[in-house]
């Protein structure tokens, strides 16, 4: 007792120094706090973009190593490249079906799985695709020449869709796409595509309806509710109709559309329905197919408009991908197919400023320990000579070296732990609201992308005016989840 009361005098006779002492720990603690708020903050920031990052996959056909393996050189005791092999290769190459994507899709990995199907048609008389030519005679040409200029797509492990024969694919004035659901249209989830007039079609109906880009819309002065009709481009008298249920806008037809494509590549000529009611197209276009030879190449080909199928499988996080890689072999995918990723870099990239502000803030956090741990060493061994007088007096009435020790130690715990209790409380009241409005910023920043892709789909969103409500209904809705989450984020930081 008699050495806690000695400390607490001395406390009080060296105002100065105690004030100085109390001045560095409460730094310390304060910059202890933030340091590691900051730290939680990255590490919360890189969850929540993992939670908002989409990993997703393609099987495609690995032509670069089939090509790799074939070429063996006649040095090396090998007989050269083997066109005629490679080509046969290459005509099985996209023969995966709809339901060996589906099969694939099986995988414990997998979080979710979509896929497009693509197909070209030409116009009619109603409907003229949009061309930056002077006159018409390139679209004859293009018709003409349709099965010179077929070939196999492989984009995104594209395969020949179901129904179809594979082999030629002829090339049309207009791009129809099928989409299997919404979560294949990614354009128009992440708002680089939006609904302008109607809406979308319904998710997976079989129902011939479609939607057009405004741009088609204003060259043939179509409107919501008409009719369009699409022939085969590899026989005239075979006719499809669609019904125009929304028209949508595009930055890629802004951007893309002059003098970069032409025909059916130009994305202003790119029409979009149900990957369901184009599978059904197909199947009545193979259903009156006919084998016609080329009266120019000599070639036989099928009338039958066939489609190219592209499939998405979708994982919660990297390992998930990783994971999949080995396991689509393992359910039969042949070694001559690669799963590959571009999101993965893409991820990879994103985490890179939150390391770079993780590890910044620990080593902040060390660099002010280090410099507080030395400062406060040197004060107290200063402070230790300038009382030699003191020390002496103690250790002559009897106190042993120990006890002096002791109360040395005591002044400066006494000193310390009240600067440090003071800055950590400053430190956590100072983070909470920082933190606090960050989170704010990122439920409201949700709930505007929510409604934006709401209204990329023609459904109201961005689009409508809300409809007028009491003024304490919408603040408490938005109050009760913020709580929610901020709660959970101020409570770890504390």
């Amino acid at each position: 007792m008699y050495i806690l009361k000695n400390a607490l005098k001395c406390i009080s006779r060296s105002k100065g120094r105690n004030i100085l002492i109390g001045l560095i720990a409460f730094v310390i603690a304060l910059s202890a706090c933030l340091g590691l708020s900051i730290r939680q903050a990255a590490e919360s920031a890189k969850e929540d973009t993992l939670e908002d990052m989409t990993i997703t996959a393609s099987i495609s056909f690995d032509r670069q190593s089939v090509m790799s393996g074939m070429n063996t050189r006649p040095e090396e005791g090998g007989g050269g490249f083997d066109r005629s092999q490679f080509s046969s290769m290459m005509e099985e190459a996209g023969s995966l079906s709809l339901e060996d994507y589906e099969t694939y899709a099986q995988a414990d990995t997998v979080k979710d799985f979509y896929y497009t199907l693509t197909a070209y048609f030409d116009g009619s008389d109603d409907l003229e695709a949009v061309s930056t030519d002077s006159g018409t005679e390139t679209d004859t040409s293009d018709s003409e020449t349709a099965p010179e200029n077929s070939g196999r797509g492989f984009a995104g492990g594209g395969g020949t869709a179901p129904g179809g024969r594979g082999g030629m694919t002829a090339s049309g004035d207009f791009t129809v796409t099928g989409y299997s659901g919404e979560n294949a249209m990614t354009a128009f989830l992440d708002g680089t595509a939006s609904v302008s007039d109607g809406q979308v079609f319904d998710e997976g109906t079989s129902e011939s309806v479609c939607i057009i880009p405004e741009e088609l819309a204003i060259y043939n002065e179509l409107e919501v509710g008409d009719v369009i009709t699409l022939t085969n481009p590899s026989s005239e008298t075979e006719t499809y109709e669609l019904t125009i249920t929304g028209i949508y806008t595009s930055s890629e037809t802004n951007d893309m559309s002059f003098s970069m494509f032409g025909g059916g590549q130009d994305p202003a000529n790119s029409i979009y329905m149900s990957a369901a009611a184009l599978q059904s197209i197909l199947d009545d276009s193979e259903s009156v197919s006919s084998t016609v030879t080329d009266e120019d190449t000599g070639m036989e080909y099928e009338t039958a408009v066939t489609g190219m199928l592209s499939a998405t499988y979708v994982f919660a996080d990297p390992d998930d991908y990783y994971q999949f890689e080995e396991d689509v072999y393992t359910m039969g995918l042949d070694d001559s197919y690669t799963v590959s990723s571009t999101d993965i870099s893409a991820y990879e990239n994103s985490l890179t400023p939150l390391n770079t502000l993780s590890t910044m803030a620990g080593w902040f956090l060390v660099v002010i320990l280090l410099i507080g741990g030395v400062i406060l060493i040197v004060i107290n061994v200063f402070n230790v000579r300038e009382r030699k007088y003191e020390i002496g007096v103690l250790t002559a009435m009897g106190m042993k070296k120990g006890k002096v020790a002791l109360q040395f130690m005591a002044e400066i715990l006494f000193v310390t732990m009240i600067a440090v209790i003071l800055g950590t409380a400053v430190g956590a009241v100072s983070s909470v609201p920082v933190t606090n409005t960050l989170l704010a910023t990122q439920v409201e920043s949700r709930q505007t992308q929510q409604e934006q892709i709401e209204g990329n789909f023609g459904r109201g969103g961005m689009q409508e005016e809300p409809p007028e409500q009491p003024v304490d209904q919408t603040p408490e809705r938005k109050t009760a989840e913020e709580e929610v989450s901020l709660a959970r984020i101020s409570g770890g930081e504390r």
